[in-house]
Protein backbone atom coordinates (compact mmCIF):
# COMPACT_ATOMS: atom_id res chain seq x y z
CA UNK A 1 0.00 0.00 0.00
CA UNK A 2 1.36 3.52 -0.73
CA UNK A 3 1.89 6.15 2.06
CA UNK A 4 -1.40 8.07 1.07
CA UNK A 5 -3.74 5.13 0.69
CA UNK A 6 -5.43 5.28 3.98
CA UNK A 7 -6.57 8.93 3.40
CA UNK A 8 -7.40 8.15 -0.13
CA UNK A 9 -11.47 7.63 -0.53
CA UNK A 10 -12.69 4.14 0.48
CA UNK A 11 -14.73 3.88 -2.88
CA UNK A 12 -15.99 5.87 -5.82
CA UNK A 13 -18.52 8.49 -4.50
CA UNK A 14 -21.49 6.88 -5.75
CA UNK A 15 -20.51 3.60 -4.28
CA UNK A 16 -20.36 5.61 -1.08
CA UNK A 17 -23.15 7.51 -1.06
CA UNK A 18 -25.30 4.79 -2.02
CA UNK A 19 -23.95 2.80 0.77
CA UNK A 20 -24.39 5.30 3.58
CA UNK A 21 -28.04 5.81 2.57
CA UNK A 22 -28.68 2.33 2.59
CA UNK A 23 -27.00 1.94 6.08
CA UNK A 24 -28.90 5.15 7.60
CA UNK A 25 -32.28 3.24 6.36
CA UNK A 26 -31.65 -0.03 7.44
CA UNK A 27 -30.55 1.62 11.52
CA UNK A 28 -34.29 2.93 11.85
CA UNK A 29 -35.35 -1.36 11.76
CA UNK A 30 -34.75 -2.97 14.98
CA UNK A 31 -34.69 -6.31 14.87
CA UNK A 32 -36.85 -8.85 16.91
CA UNK A 33 -39.31 -5.65 17.32
CA UNK A 34 -43.14 -7.11 17.13
CA UNK A 35 -45.03 -5.35 13.85
CA UNK A 36 -47.35 -2.91 15.36
CA UNK A 37 -45.47 -2.79 18.87
CA UNK A 38 -47.66 0.24 20.23
CA UNK A 39 -45.83 3.53 21.25
CA UNK A 40 -46.50 6.08 23.90
CA UNK A 41 -47.58 8.98 23.32
CA UNK A 42 -44.85 11.90 24.33
CA UNK A 43 -46.85 15.51 24.46
CA UNK A 44 -44.36 16.90 27.10
CA UNK A 45 -40.79 15.99 28.10
CA UNK A 46 -38.90 16.56 31.31
CA UNK A 47 -35.17 17.51 31.17
CA UNK A 48 -32.73 17.78 34.60
CA UNK A 49 -30.07 19.76 33.76
CA UNK A 50 -29.93 23.11 31.85
CA UNK A 51 -26.12 23.08 31.01
CA UNK A 52 -25.07 22.38 27.41
CA UNK A 53 -26.06 19.20 27.33
CA UNK A 54 -29.95 19.79 28.83
CA UNK A 55 -30.04 22.98 26.95
CA UNK A 56 -29.44 21.75 23.75
CA UNK A 57 -31.76 18.41 24.25
CA UNK A 58 -34.59 20.45 25.17
CA UNK A 59 -34.05 22.88 22.19
CA UNK A 60 -35.02 19.34 20.05
CA UNK A 61 -38.27 19.45 21.89
CA UNK A 62 -39.04 23.00 21.62
CA UNK A 63 -38.24 22.97 17.97
CA UNK A 64 -41.01 20.67 16.92
CA UNK A 65 -43.67 21.90 19.37
CA UNK A 66 -43.07 19.75 22.19
CA UNK A 67 -42.92 21.53 25.56
CA UNK A 68 -40.51 21.07 27.91
CA UNK A 69 -40.13 21.55 31.60
CA UNK A 70 -36.05 21.81 32.44
CA UNK A 71 -35.10 21.53 36.12
CA UNK A 72 -32.17 22.91 37.92
CA UNK A 73 -31.23 23.02 41.43
CA UNK A 74 -30.35 26.81 41.29
CA UNK A 75 -31.70 30.00 39.64
CA UNK A 76 -28.33 31.20 38.31
CA UNK A 77 -28.09 27.67 36.75
CA UNK A 78 -31.04 27.68 35.25
CA UNK A 79 -31.23 31.44 34.16
CA UNK A 80 -27.51 30.71 32.50
CA UNK A 81 -28.79 27.91 30.87
CA UNK A 82 -32.19 29.65 29.54
CA UNK A 83 -30.59 32.44 28.50
CA UNK A 84 -28.30 30.54 26.45
CA UNK A 85 -30.95 28.90 24.25
CA UNK A 86 -32.82 32.24 23.93
CA UNK A 87 -29.08 33.31 22.04
CA UNK A 88 -29.21 30.40 20.52
CA UNK A 89 -32.73 30.77 18.65
CA UNK A 90 -31.85 34.65 18.71
CA UNK A 91 -28.90 33.92 15.99
CA UNK A 92 -30.66 31.47 14.21
CA UNK A 93 -33.33 33.91 13.51
CA UNK A 94 -31.14 36.87 12.97
CA UNK A 95 -29.54 34.40 9.82
CA UNK A 96 -32.85 34.06 8.56
CA UNK A 97 -32.64 30.12 9.31
CA UNK A 98 -36.84 30.60 10.98
CA UNK A 99 -38.73 34.17 11.59
CA UNK A 100 -38.08 36.11 14.08
CA UNK A 101 -41.34 35.38 15.74
CA UNK A 102 -40.55 31.80 16.31
CA UNK A 103 -37.75 33.07 18.85
CA UNK A 104 -40.75 33.58 21.84
CA UNK A 105 -43.10 30.63 20.31
CA UNK A 106 -40.48 28.00 21.32
CA UNK A 107 -38.79 29.75 24.03
CA UNK A 108 -42.74 29.74 25.65
CA UNK A 109 -42.23 25.69 25.16
CA UNK A 110 -39.63 25.89 27.62
CA UNK A 111 -40.51 26.04 31.52
CA UNK A 112 -37.54 26.31 33.79
CA UNK A 113 -38.01 25.00 37.51
CA UNK A 114 -36.30 24.31 40.31
CA UNK A 115 -38.46 21.68 41.32
CA UNK A 116 -38.68 17.75 40.48
CA UNK A 117 -41.73 17.27 41.36
CA UNK A 118 -42.94 19.51 38.63
CA UNK A 119 -41.70 16.41 36.25
CA UNK A 120 -44.63 14.37 37.51
CA UNK A 121 -46.79 15.16 34.15
CA UNK A 122 -44.32 14.34 31.98
CA UNK A 123 -44.47 11.77 29.63
CA UNK A 124 -40.80 11.50 29.15
CA UNK A 125 -37.55 12.58 31.18
CA UNK A 126 -34.02 12.16 30.38
CA UNK A 127 -31.29 13.18 32.77
CA UNK A 128 -28.41 15.15 32.12
CA UNK A 129 -26.34 15.78 34.51
CA UNK A 130 -22.46 14.73 35.33
CA UNK A 131 -21.14 11.66 34.33
CA UNK A 132 -21.14 10.09 38.18
CA UNK A 133 -23.01 7.10 39.05
CA UNK A 134 -24.21 7.61 42.27
CA UNK A 135 -25.49 10.92 41.25
CA UNK A 136 -27.29 9.41 38.57
CA UNK A 137 -29.10 6.84 40.58
CA UNK A 138 -30.34 8.88 43.12
CA UNK A 139 -31.88 11.07 40.64
CA UNK A 140 -33.76 7.77 38.86
CA UNK A 141 -34.70 6.28 42.82
CA UNK A 142 -36.38 9.73 42.95
CA UNK A 143 -37.79 10.52 39.37
CA UNK A 144 -38.97 6.71 39.93
CA UNK A 145 -41.25 8.08 42.92
CA UNK A 146 -42.08 11.65 41.34
CA UNK A 147 -42.96 10.14 37.75
CA UNK A 148 -46.55 9.02 36.75
CA UNK A 149 -46.87 5.10 36.07
CA UNK A 150 -45.64 4.85 32.21
CA UNK A 151 -43.65 7.66 32.10
CA UNK A 152 -40.50 6.82 30.33
CA UNK A 153 -37.33 7.68 32.00
CA UNK A 154 -33.72 8.36 30.11
CA UNK A 155 -30.30 8.64 30.88
CA UNK A 156 -27.52 10.77 28.60
CA UNK A 157 -25.18 8.84 29.82
CA UNK A 158 -22.39 8.34 27.27
CA UNK A 159 -20.43 5.52 29.52
CA UNK A 160 -22.06 4.22 32.38
CA UNK A 161 -24.07 0.84 32.94
CA UNK A 162 -27.65 1.93 32.28
CA UNK A 163 -28.83 -1.55 34.13
CA UNK A 164 -27.61 -0.54 37.45
CA UNK A 165 -28.95 2.75 37.02
CA UNK A 166 -32.60 1.30 35.81
CA UNK A 167 -31.97 -1.12 39.13
CA UNK A 168 -32.51 1.57 41.67
CA UNK A 169 -35.91 2.19 40.11
CA UNK A 170 -39.52 -0.22 40.18
CA UNK A 171 -39.86 0.16 36.25
CA UNK A 172 -36.93 -1.16 34.93
CA UNK A 173 -38.82 -1.62 31.41
CA UNK A 174 -39.14 1.79 31.21
CA UNK A 175 -35.51 2.83 31.42
CA UNK A 176 -33.73 3.86 28.17
CA UNK A 177 -30.65 5.42 27.53
CA UNK A 178 -30.78 8.33 25.24
CA UNK A 179 -27.57 9.53 23.82
CA UNK A 180 -27.62 12.89 22.42
CA UNK A 181 -24.01 14.26 20.86
CA UNK A 182 -23.32 17.79 21.89
CA UNK A 183 -23.99 20.68 20.32
CA UNK A 184 -27.02 18.35 21.38
CA UNK A 185 -29.08 21.21 19.29
CA UNK A 186 -27.25 20.51 16.33
CA UNK A 187 -25.51 17.00 15.93
CA UNK A 188 -27.74 14.35 14.44
CA UNK A 189 -26.51 10.76 15.82
CA UNK A 190 -29.06 9.83 18.85
CA UNK A 191 -27.73 7.00 20.17
CA UNK A 192 -30.64 4.85 21.80
CA UNK A 193 -29.44 2.20 24.13
CA UNK A 194 -31.46 -0.78 25.07
CA UNK A 195 -31.03 -2.03 28.63
CA UNK A 196 -31.79 -5.21 29.89
CA UNK A 197 -35.44 -4.65 30.65
CA UNK A 198 -36.41 -1.87 28.10
CA UNK A 199 -39.49 -2.52 26.97
CA UNK A 200 -40.36 -3.11 23.12
CA UNK A 201 -42.92 -0.31 23.47
CA UNK A 202 -39.94 1.97 25.26
CA UNK A 203 -37.92 0.75 22.34
CA UNK A 204 -40.18 1.74 19.97
CA UNK A 205 -41.39 4.86 21.35
CA UNK A 206 -37.69 6.27 21.26
CA UNK A 207 -37.10 5.40 17.25
CA UNK A 208 -40.35 7.02 16.45
CA UNK A 209 -39.21 10.14 18.76
CA UNK A 210 -35.50 10.38 17.09
CA UNK A 211 -37.44 11.05 13.55
CA UNK A 212 -39.81 13.26 15.09
CA UNK A 213 -36.96 15.45 16.30
CA UNK A 214 -35.10 15.27 13.23
CA UNK A 215 -32.19 12.56 14.61
CA UNK A 216 -30.48 9.85 12.97
CA UNK A 217 -30.88 7.00 15.04
CA UNK A 218 -28.78 3.98 16.25
CA UNK A 219 -29.40 1.13 18.22
CA UNK A 220 -27.29 -0.02 20.79
CA UNK A 221 -26.46 -2.54 23.98
CA UNK A 222 -25.37 -1.87 26.86
CA UNK A 223 -21.55 -2.30 27.32
CA UNK A 224 -18.72 0.40 28.80
CA UNK A 225 -19.43 3.27 25.87
CA UNK A 226 -21.97 1.86 23.77
CA UNK A 227 -20.83 1.97 20.51
CA UNK A 228 -19.15 5.10 19.85
CA UNK A 229 -17.01 5.89 22.60
CA UNK A 230 -16.25 2.18 22.99
CA UNK A 231 -14.64 2.68 20.13
CA UNK A 232 -13.43 6.26 20.38
CA UNK A 233 -11.00 5.05 23.36
CA UNK A 234 -9.31 2.26 21.13
CA UNK A 235 -8.29 4.61 18.99
CA UNK A 236 -6.92 7.09 21.82
CA UNK A 237 -4.80 3.93 23.29
CA UNK A 238 -2.57 2.87 20.32
CA UNK A 239 -2.41 7.25 19.83
CA UNK A 240 -0.97 7.26 23.54
CA UNK A 241 1.79 4.56 23.08
CA UNK A 242 2.86 6.40 19.74
CA UNK A 243 3.62 9.39 22.20
CA UNK A 244 5.68 7.47 24.22
CA UNK A 245 8.06 5.93 21.19
CA UNK A 246 8.47 9.53 20.39
CA UNK A 247 5.50 10.64 18.05
CA UNK A 248 4.20 14.60 18.83
CA UNK A 249 0.83 15.46 19.30
CA UNK A 250 0.68 17.36 16.47
CA UNK A 251 1.77 14.63 14.16
CA UNK A 252 -0.82 12.37 14.99
CA UNK A 253 -3.49 15.09 14.47
CA UNK A 254 -2.18 15.83 11.19
CA UNK A 255 -2.67 12.31 10.28
CA UNK A 256 -6.29 12.62 10.76
CA UNK A 257 -6.66 15.67 9.55
CA UNK A 258 -5.35 14.12 6.50
CA UNK A 259 -7.77 11.16 6.60
CA UNK A 260 -10.70 13.73 6.60
CA UNK A 261 -11.38 14.24 9.91
CA UNK A 262 -11.83 18.12 10.82
CA UNK A 263 -10.07 17.55 14.25
CA UNK A 264 -7.57 14.47 15.52
CA UNK A 265 -7.36 13.16 19.32
CA UNK A 266 -5.16 16.22 20.31
CA UNK A 267 -7.16 18.67 18.45
CA UNK A 268 -10.37 17.50 20.29
CA UNK A 269 -8.65 17.02 23.67
CA UNK A 270 -7.92 20.72 23.78
CA UNK A 271 -11.45 21.98 22.61
CA UNK A 272 -12.89 19.62 25.15
CA UNK A 273 -10.52 20.98 28.15
CA UNK A 274 -7.51 19.13 29.48
CA UNK A 275 -8.60 19.40 33.13
CA UNK A 276 -11.95 16.88 32.53
CA UNK A 277 -10.96 14.15 34.48
CA UNK A 278 -7.60 15.80 35.95
CA UNK A 279 -7.27 16.36 39.67
CA UNK A 280 -4.74 18.00 41.14
CA UNK A 281 -1.94 15.35 42.52
CA UNK A 282 -3.58 12.56 41.36
CA UNK A 283 -2.34 9.89 38.95
CA UNK A 284 -4.68 9.33 36.19
CA UNK A 285 -5.07 6.58 33.02
CA UNK A 286 -3.49 9.76 31.11
CA UNK A 287 0.45 10.11 32.74
CA UNK A 288 1.05 12.58 29.80
CA UNK A 289 -2.18 14.97 30.70
CA UNK A 290 -1.36 15.01 34.05
CA UNK A 291 2.34 16.57 33.39
CA UNK A 292 1.09 18.72 30.79
CA UNK A 293 -1.94 19.80 33.66
CA UNK A 294 0.49 19.55 36.62
CA UNK A 295 3.12 21.63 35.11
CA UNK A 296 1.94 24.69 33.42
CA UNK A 297 -1.13 26.31 33.57
CA UNK A 298 -2.33 24.55 29.72
CA UNK A 299 -6.14 23.57 30.13
CA UNK A 300 -6.71 23.69 26.45
CA UNK A 301 -8.48 26.02 24.28
CA UNK A 302 -9.94 28.20 26.48
CA UNK A 303 -6.83 28.85 28.41
CA UNK A 304 -4.81 29.84 25.07
CA UNK A 305 -2.90 26.84 26.05
CA UNK A 306 -3.00 22.81 26.23
CA UNK A 307 -1.35 20.19 23.72
CA UNK A 308 -0.91 23.03 21.28
CA UNK A 309 -0.21 26.98 21.50
CA UNK A 310 -3.48 29.46 20.52
CA UNK A 311 -3.19 32.98 19.94
CA UNK A 312 -6.41 34.79 20.18
CA UNK A 313 -8.68 33.72 17.41
CA UNK A 314 -8.05 30.16 19.17
CA UNK A 315 -5.96 29.00 16.72
CA UNK A 316 -2.97 26.24 17.43
CA UNK A 317 0.35 26.15 16.50
CA UNK A 318 2.87 23.37 17.98
CA UNK A 319 4.08 23.83 21.14
CA UNK A 320 7.67 23.69 22.24
CA UNK A 321 6.70 23.15 25.83
CA UNK A 322 4.76 20.52 24.79
CA UNK A 323 7.23 19.14 22.53
CA UNK A 324 9.74 18.73 25.98
CA UNK A 325 7.28 17.45 28.00
CA UNK A 326 6.14 14.83 25.52
CA UNK A 327 10.22 13.60 25.15
CA UNK A 328 10.56 13.26 29.07
CA UNK A 329 7.70 11.31 28.97
CA UNK A 330 8.32 9.19 26.40
CA UNK A 331 12.10 8.48 27.96
CA UNK A 332 11.09 7.66 30.98
CA UNK A 333 8.34 5.32 29.36
CA UNK A 334 11.21 2.79 28.08
CA UNK A 335 9.41 2.62 24.74
CA UNK A 336 12.01 2.00 22.07
CA UNK A 337 11.69 5.19 20.07
CA UNK A 338 10.84 4.92 16.28
CA UNK A 339 9.99 7.64 13.50
CA UNK A 340 6.29 6.20 12.18
CA UNK A 341 4.62 7.54 8.73
CA UNK A 342 1.38 9.32 8.82
CA UNK A 343 -0.16 5.69 7.17
CA UNK A 344 1.28 4.09 10.47
CA UNK A 345 -0.24 6.64 12.38
CA UNK A 346 -3.49 5.57 10.96
CA UNK A 347 -3.23 1.70 10.62
CA UNK A 348 -2.16 1.82 14.44
CA UNK A 349 -5.16 4.16 15.86
CA UNK A 350 -8.22 3.19 13.21
CA UNK A 351 -7.67 -0.56 12.86
CA UNK A 352 -8.51 -1.38 16.41
CA UNK A 353 -11.51 0.66 15.86
CA UNK A 354 -12.80 -1.08 13.29
CA UNK A 355 -11.53 -4.36 15.33
CA UNK A 356 -13.59 -3.29 18.47
CA UNK A 357 -16.37 -2.64 16.22
CA UNK A 358 -16.14 -6.38 15.57
CA UNK A 359 -16.34 -7.24 18.84
CA UNK A 360 -19.24 -5.44 19.39
CA UNK A 361 -20.99 -7.16 16.80
CA UNK A 362 -19.64 -10.22 17.88
CA UNK A 363 -21.16 -9.55 21.62
CA UNK A 364 -24.93 -8.30 19.95
CA UNK A 365 -24.15 -4.90 21.24
CA UNK A 366 -24.95 -3.26 17.41
CA UNK A 367 -27.32 -5.06 15.69
CA UNK A 368 -25.30 -4.36 12.23
CA UNK A 369 -22.20 -3.11 10.79
CA UNK A 370 -24.01 -0.45 9.15
CA UNK A 371 -25.51 0.62 12.25
CA UNK A 372 -22.09 1.19 13.69
CA UNK A 373 -21.17 3.56 10.31
CA UNK A 374 -23.71 5.36 11.10
CA UNK A 375 -22.86 6.03 14.06
CA UNK A 376 -19.35 7.00 13.65
CA UNK A 377 -20.20 9.38 10.54
CA UNK A 378 -22.85 11.40 12.48
CA UNK A 379 -22.34 11.67 16.09
CA UNK A 380 -17.81 11.33 15.73
CA UNK A 381 -16.95 13.74 12.63
CA UNK A 382 -15.74 10.83 10.45
CA UNK A 383 -15.02 11.72 6.90
CA UNK A 384 -18.02 10.89 4.12
CA UNK A 385 -15.04 9.28 1.60
CA UNK A 386 -14.72 6.79 4.12
CA UNK A 387 -17.83 5.60 4.38
CA UNK A 388 -17.53 4.59 8.04
CA UNK A 389 -14.99 2.50 9.86
CA UNK A 390 -16.57 -1.13 8.79
CA UNK A 391 -17.05 0.43 5.38
CA UNK A 392 -13.38 0.83 5.49
CA UNK A 393 -12.32 -2.19 6.73
CA UNK A 394 -13.88 -4.41 4.04
CA UNK A 395 -12.22 -2.20 1.99
CA UNK A 396 -8.63 -2.07 3.13
CA UNK A 397 -9.44 -6.24 3.81
CA UNK A 398 -9.68 -8.05 7.26
CA UNK A 399 -6.65 -9.73 7.15
CA UNK A 400 -5.04 -6.27 6.93
CA UNK A 401 -6.81 -4.66 9.66
CA UNK A 402 -6.43 -7.93 12.10
CA UNK A 403 -2.35 -8.03 11.32
CA UNK A 404 -2.42 -4.32 11.74
CA UNK A 405 -4.38 -4.88 15.46
CA UNK A 406 -2.37 -8.10 16.63
CA UNK A 407 1.28 -6.28 16.32
CA UNK A 408 -0.80 -3.24 18.50
CA UNK A 409 -2.12 -4.99 20.88
CA UNK A 410 1.42 -6.49 21.62
CA UNK A 411 2.44 -3.18 23.27
CA UNK A 412 -1.27 -1.93 24.27
CA UNK A 413 -2.46 -4.82 26.24
CA UNK A 414 -6.02 -2.97 26.21
CA UNK A 415 -6.94 -4.21 22.85
CA UNK A 416 -8.08 -7.31 22.44
CA UNK A 417 -8.11 -9.04 19.10
CA UNK A 418 -11.86 -9.96 18.17
CA UNK A 419 -12.46 -13.74 17.87
CA UNK A 420 -15.19 -12.71 14.86
CA UNK A 421 -12.81 -10.34 12.95
CA UNK A 422 -9.91 -13.15 13.05
CA UNK A 423 -12.24 -15.73 12.23
CA UNK A 424 -13.75 -13.40 9.35
CA UNK A 425 -10.11 -12.28 7.56
CA UNK A 426 -9.24 -16.25 7.46
CA UNK A 427 -11.81 -17.06 5.83
CA UNK A 428 -12.24 -14.08 3.48
CA UNK A 429 -15.27 -12.72 4.61
CA UNK A 430 -16.35 -8.99 5.01
CA UNK A 431 -18.78 -7.41 7.26
CA UNK A 432 -21.04 -7.12 4.41
CA UNK A 433 -21.69 -10.32 4.61
CA UNK A 434 -22.68 -10.20 8.15
CA UNK A 435 -26.90 -10.54 8.32
CA UNK A 436 -28.63 -8.31 10.69
CA UNK A 437 -29.03 -9.38 14.84
CA UNK A 438 -31.04 -8.62 17.51
CA UNK A 439 -28.96 -6.92 20.29
CA UNK A 440 -28.45 -9.31 23.19
CA UNK A 441 -29.62 -7.99 25.98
Amino acid sequence: MTATSLAAPAAPADEISTYISAATKAAWEVKGLPAGTPLKPIKKVGVLGAGTMGGGISMNFANVGIPVTIVEIQQAALDRGLGVIRKNYQTSADKGRFPQEEVGIRMGLLNGSLNRADLADCDLVIEAVFEDMAVKKDIFADLDRICKPGAILATNTSYLDINEIASVTTRPEDVIGLHFFSPANVMKLLEIVRARHTSDTVVATAMDLAKKINKVAALAGVCPGFIGNRMLSKRGLPAGALLKAGAMPWEIDAAFNAFGFKMGPYQMSDLAGLDIGWKPGAATANPLRDMICERTPRRGQKSGAGYYDYDENRVGRPSPEVEAIVKEFAAKSGVAPRKVTQEEILEECVFPMINEGAAILEEGMAQRPGDIDVTWLNGYGWPQDKGGPMFLGDKVGLQRVLDVTERVSKTVPEIAVSNLLRSMAKDGRKFADLLPQPLKV
